[in-house]
Formats: C-alpha cells, sequence, structure tokens
C-alpha cells in the first residue's frame, strides 16, 4: 500500500547535500585507515559486519519485530547478486582505487558507472534514449583522459585506475540488477540484508585467503594522531548507516534523478577534504580539475538522458544505497 508523504524538495536538497558531505569525508577517512594498515579486503569486511549489526538493529527498533527480514526463497539470488555487487566488490575495488590514486580521481572514475547503465540500456535493453547521451559520453571520455594526462602515457597508477573502472562496471551492474528484481521491499530491510550478504562473502573470502586474525593490533594504532578504531567507527556510522538513511528519506522529497545531479557534490567535496587532510599528494593539476568538470558534466547529461529516467542513481560511489522501491512509499524511478 502507498503511503502518501508531503513533498519538502528544500528538506530533500539538504538531505542530499549532507549524505554527499558525509560520503566525501568517508573517502579521506579509509584512505586513512588504510594508510595505518588495514587492506581494502579488511577494511570492506569490517564495514559491511559493522554496518549490518547497525542496521539490523535499526531494523529491529523501527519495524515491527524481525518480519521484513524474512526472505523468500525465490529472493534469494538476486539479494546475493546485489549485496555481492554493490556492497562487496564496489567498495572493495573503490578502496584499492583510493589506496593508489587522489580520492577524487578515484571517484571520477567509479561516477562514470551511470553512463554505463544509460548505454547497457540502449544497446541490451533497447530503451529509447535521448541523443544528448552522446554528447555525455564524449565528454565524460575526454575529461578521464584528461584526468590520466594520458598523451603522458597514463601518468596514473594502472592497478588503481583498473580498480576505479572495476568498481564503476559493478555499481553499474548493482543498479541494474536492483531496478529489474527488487521491487517489493523497503530500503531498510534491502539494505541490510544485502550488507548481511556482503558480510557473509567478506568473512569466507577472508577466512579462506588470509585468516581472520591480526585484526586487533591494527586497530588499536593510530594515524595523524586519532585511533584507527575510531576512523573505522566513521566508516561504519556516518560513512555508511547514516549517509543512506538520509538518501533514502531524500528520495521521499526529490526525484531520483535530482538526487543523483545535486551528489555530484561527493567528487568536488571528497577531492577537496582529501586535499586538505592528506596534503599536496591529493591535489589535482589544473588539467585534472577541468578533465573532472567534463567528466561531471557528461554523467549529468546521461543522468537525464532516459525519458524515464535512470534505473538508479549513484549518490554514493564507494557504497550506493538501496534503489527506490515501488509501493513502499519511497518516490523515485526503478537500484545506493
Amino acid at each position: 500500500m502507498t503511503t502518501a508523504y508531503l513533498r519538502r524538495p528544500l528538506l530533500g536538497l539538504a538531505l542530499v547535500i549532507g549524505a554527499s558531505a558525509l560520503f566525501a569525508i568517508n573517502g579521506t577517512v579509509s584512505k586513512l585507515v588504510l594508510r595505518a594498515g588495514l587492506d581494502a579486503p579488511q577494511l570492506t569486511v569490517l564495514r559491511a559486519v559493522g554496518a549490518f549489526a547497525g542496521l539490523l538493529v535499526l531494523s529491529v527498533v523501527l519495524r515491527p519485530g524481525v518480519r521484513r527480514l524474512r526472505v523468500r526463497r525465490r529472493e534469494v539470488p538476486l539479494l546475493v547478486a546485489y549485496g555481492l555487487t554493490g556492497f562487496f566488490l564496489v567498495p572493495m575495488l573503490y578502496f584499492v582505487a583510493i589506496a593508489r590514486l587522489p580520492v577524487g580521481i578515484a571517484l571520477l572514475f567509479e561516477y562514470t558507472a551511470p553512463l554505463m547503465v544509460a548505454l547497457w540500456a540502449w544497446a541490451v535493453q533497447r530503451q529509447q534514449v535521448r541523443s544528448r547521451i552522446w554528447a555525455g559520453l564524449g565528454l565524460s571520455l575526454v575529461g578521464l583522459a584528461c584526468v590520466a594526462q594520458v598523451w603522458g602515457g597514463l601518468t596514473l597508477d594502472a592497478l588503481g585506475v583498473a580498480a576505479g573502472l572495476g568498481a564503476a562496471v559493478m555499481l553499474a551492474a548493482y543498479f541494474l540488477i536492483g531496478a529489474r528484481g527488487v521491487r517489493d521491499r523497503d530500503a531498510l530491510s534491502l539494505t541490510t540484508l544485502a550488507f548481511g550478504a556482503s558480510a557473509v562473502a567478506g568473512l569466507i573470502v577472508r577466512g579462506a585467503t588470509a585468516g581472520l586474525d591480526g585484526w586487533q593490533p591494527l586497530l588499536t594504532r593510530t594515524d595523524g594522531g586519532v585511533p584507527v578504531a575510531l576512523l573505522c567507527c566513521y566508516v561504519v556510522v556516518l560513512g555508511s548507516i547514516v549517509p543512506y538513511l538520509l538518501i533514502t528519506a531524500a528520495l521521499r522529497h526529490l526525484p531520483a534523478t535530482s538526487v543523483g545531479i545535486v551528489a555530484m557534490l561527493e567528487p568536488v567535496l571528497a577531492a577537496a577534504v582529501a586535499w586538505l587532510a592528506l596534503g599536496a599528494g591529493e591535489a589535482l593539476t589544473p588539467v585534472q580539475l577541468a578533465g573532472g568538470a567534463l567528466v561531471i558534466v557528461g554523467v549529468v547529461l546521461a543522468e537525464t538522458a532516459r525519458p524515464g529516467g535512470p534505473p538508479a542513481t549513484p549518490p554514493v560511489p564507494d557504497a550506493p544505497p538501496p534503489p527506490p522501491v515501488a509501493r513502499v512509499g519511497v518516490t523515485g524511478p526503478s537500484g545506493g
């Protein structure tokens, strides 16, 4: 049954800006954690387990018991794929990228996901798209070439670039999976279960490849005088749970396309925060700044290229919120 909500666009705008700011700060905080000694798989697992636990508590408190967390057998394949792509592989590849690239550049590569979704809709799903998608594609490609400074033989770390583009591919897959099959769950239970799938997958992979010991010495370290454990708490609470809830709330007041466009503030804010907190190594050259602007404009064109709106918007490149779900009171097009 659809629940009517009074739309407050200014409130929705404030919620998106707040979520974008928290996610932008999260990029720098995550890089500090990685710099202190945790690797990308460890941080991915820690974040997934912590966010799952926090959202599980919220699900119990805010909903009637745990009834909404019950999973039907037919949902299992989709929920597993949804959790593995958007909540396990996207953040892990993103963490690899920011460990090797400036945070702002890593986000620019990952933010090409909406463009991939629009191209998939045109080429595979045979959906009609507006002609500006090609302008968006061209601007994004030129912008990425400027960011990578390809005329100098690709000045960026190759593995970092590959990880950023891989995260974009996984993010696009996450959007498509969410838009295609997840229609009958509220956003909170959907996010909780997706984080649960990510946590289980991460623990299995970590246990099979490197073991689950050795965490405590890393968490007792400090970086710049700040305890690593406190930084990890930010990644879980203010870098994941709170911005997800802000985005979900914003979708009740703004169309998802508008949310995605406003959330393009994140790469800009993330680059500024990283430069202020981490120093000159995060600074972008004038050519890279111009390239970043072209990428953002190109993605905005792609976001608005489909008459019905994109199947998902990426307000959270490193940890996207769940797709707006039909008939549960969350407004937006049909995947964060």
